[in-house]
């Protein structure tokens, strides 16, 4: 049994990858929380400041930003 470990940590700041089927702010996301590992790959919980709301997603949709 592999035991999957999340590469990011809270506070850090992240992009989130562009997707067709989702609309989201540009610029960088700061991880809020990490959720619980639900099948093969971590979740999180991102804010970007220039929206009202938290997102959930999935750690492969995420690359640590430079910034």
């Amino acid at each position: 049994m592999i035991v999957r470990t999340h590469r990011f940590k809270v506070g850090q700041s992240v992009n989130l990858i562009p997707s067709i089927s989702r609309i989201a702010a540009q610029g960088h996301f700061e991880i809020v929380s990490l959720r619980p590992v639900e099948g093969e790959t971590p979740q999180y919980r991102i804010k970007n400041r220039s929206e009202l709301h938290e997102r959930v997603v999935a750690e492969t949709d995420l690359v640590l930003s430079a910034f």
